[in-house]
């Protein structure tokens, strides 16, 4: 803040600007004795991250480098910047694959992770936008989700750019391994921590009722479930008739009140069958990024239009504030997207609702358990819904014998690959396709390995250099 061999940059927070007390009492956490702090803001989903994010490039007043998940996210936070600074908009430039953003006279920059750390061959005018990063001075870096800073890829990003200070943003300063430690001294110490209940009570986030909702298998997927081996098993509790009637109805129930639904489900098969079956549009990795906006701005302002489908992209950094139930067909947890603080639903005691369905009796009921163990400990009600006998009365897809056994047959046709989790890499260069050999998946092309017994030579005897003399 007060370095004045780089310049000051034009920025301010407009007029119309508010922020809530536990806003103003993390950026006091940050800036004290005019010096800026680096280190960890952690503030749940819809709490106001970006406007923290926003007010601290604003109160730094240096040029700022903004790196986060996605591509969306990127068009989020241009957006954030755009709504809530005064910072004109030619001096924001977006470092995706598909922008073409002037950057020679930039203060903002917009990447993504995977761009920044991406080790291979790049386009020229990525080439050139890289490196007028790496030269530039940063008076502030942001890091949304940092969470994932720590994955050995990610972790390039921070030895790439050159920023005074550093500030982290996330809603779960948890990962599955133990590397979230690493934050303390790639980062700095976390600065402040917003108490999810706190928050609830005080009508800035959602009042969220959790429930657990059991599915039990049918006879012919659970003989199928268990003389399964591979990677299977998970597509048939996943694509359990069951959970299909289930996650049918609650979409049926909730769209009649008018509820804004987001699907969660990490399997594409999965999801695309399901949004398919229901004609619903559906967002994945192949999506393109105009379609995914498409989609996100169709839900979020038109009424016809109240529930998606989204598989792990959505995990991270999508901004969709309408969103007030969350459904979710397998393990991972994402109750999150739909913590942002409702309109017009005082009256409720409860203004959002997650629904987690479990196929019961299969290996999905040892994740619940550590679900619902996490809920419980940051202070939400969680209830497990063993039956919902309204929908009986319910004409559901699935229900006849034939249905089920055609859904079954569709199951076990898929390929194994089929059945995998989604991977996500957002915002890196488009690779093309290579004919390999098998030898060059395992590591191995162009390698051979040889053993050599060589036999030790008798005829000569070592004698040390110094009986040098001795010798004839």
């Amino acid at each position: 803040m007060n370095d004045k061999f780089n310049p000051d940059v034009s920025i301010d927070l407009r007029q119309m600007t508010a922020l809530r007390p536990y806003q103003e009492k993390c950026l006091r956490k940050m800036f004290g004795n005019g010096r800026a702090r680096s280190g960890i803001i952690v503030l749940p989903c819809g709490a106001g991250k970006s406007l923290v994010g926003v007010t601290a490039a604003c109160t730094v007043k240096k040029s700022c480098l903004v790196v986060c998940t996605s591509a969306v996210s990127v068009e989020q936070w241009r957006s954030q910047f755009k709504l809530w600074s005064t910072i004109d908009d030619v001096l924001i430039a977006r470092f995706i694959s598909d922008s073409r953003d002037k950057y020679k006279n930039c203060e903002i920059a917009i990447a993504t992770y995977s761009m920044l750390s991406h080790t291979g061959k790049r386009a020229f005018e990525s080439e050139m936008m890289l490196e007028f990063i790496k030269k530039k001075e940063w008076g502030l870096m942001l890091l949304d989700e940092v969470h994932t800073i720590p994955a050995k890829q990610f972790r390039r990003v921070l030895t790439i750019a050159n920023a005074h200070c550093k500030l982290g943003l996330t809603a779960t300063l948890v990962r599955e391994d133990d590397k979230i430690q690493d934050l303390n001294f790639l980062i700095g110490p976390k600065l402040y921590e917003a108490n999810w209940m706190e928050l609830q009570s005080l009508g800035f986030i959602a009042r969220v009722q959790c429930a657990e909702v059991w599915c039990p298998m049918t006879p012919e997927f659970y003989r199928e479930y268990l003389n399964c081996k591979s990677n299977k098993r998970a597509l048939l509790y996943v694509m359990n008739p069951n959970k299909f009637r289930t996650c049918e109805y609650l979409i049926r129930f909730h769209e009649s009140r008018m509820d804004k639904i987001i699907v969660f489900s990490d399997n594409v098969f999965a999801l695309k069958y399901y949004a398919m079956k229901l004609k619903k549009p559906f967002i994945h990795g192949p999506t393109s990024q105009e379609e995914r906006m498409q989609i996100i701005q169709a839900f979020v302002s038109n009424p016809s239009i109240n529930t998606i489908f989204i598989s792990k992209v959505g995990d991270t950094s999508f901004d969709m504030p309408e969103a007030n139930v969350l459904i979710q067909v397998n393990h991972m947890e994402r109750l999150g997207r739909i913590l942002r603080s409702k309109k017009d639903s005082v009256v409720e005691e409860y203004n959002a609702f997650f629904y987690s369905l479990v196929s019961t009796d299969t290996q999905e009921m040892y994740y619940s358990g550590k679900r619902q163990r996490f809920l419980i400990n940051q202070g939400y009600s969680y209830k497990v819904i063993p039956e919902i006998p309204s929908m009986r009365a319910e004409s559901l897809q699935f229900s006849t014998l034939s249905e089920q056994m055609s859904l079954l047959s569709s199951v076990l046709e898929a390929n194994e690959s089929e059945a995998d989790i989604e991977g996500v890499v957002s915002g890196a260069p488009p690779f093309g396709r290579k004919n390999k050999k098998l030898s060059a998946y395992s590591g191995a092309e162009g390698l051979t390995y040889t053993e050599f017994t060589q036999k030790p030579d008798t005829t000569k005897t070592h004698k040390h250099p110094l009986f040098k003399k001795l010798r004839k």
